[in-house]
């Protein structure tokens, strides 16, 4: 990759970063539904990238995997549900995940 392209993609960045303080922010004041959806993206964002991390193969397939991953994400979604403290969360879905990769 060259130089200018780098150049070129780290003034992208701050045009968006610029716009965003400018722009976007008196537009979502003046459109409070806007405004919510825009406060929910980021956590949409962060499940999309956990639910990939868990059910992508590893290996060259296209296809999906649902193994211990898939349970260690099945109780931490419950726990979240539940509303435990995230310490509770973490070692209950690793206590999962550990045990079925033990017994499988």
């Amino acid at each position: 990759m060259s130089w200018w392209v780098i150049l070129a993609l780290a003034a992208g960045v701050s045009g968006q970063r610029l716009a965003g303080m400018f722009w976007a922010g008196p537009f979502l004041t003046r459109r409070p539904a806007l405004a919510r959806l825009g406060d929910l993206l980021p956590m949409a964002v962060i499940a999309g990238v956990i639910a990939q991390l868990c059910f992508a193969s590893s290996s060259t397939s296209t296809g999906l995997t649902v193994d211990a991953r898939a349970v260690g994400l099945a109780v931490a979604g419950v726990a979240v549900w539940r509303r435990a403290p995230l310490i509770v969360v973490v070692v209950a879905a690793a206590a999962a995940t550990a045990l079925v990769r033990a017994v499988g």
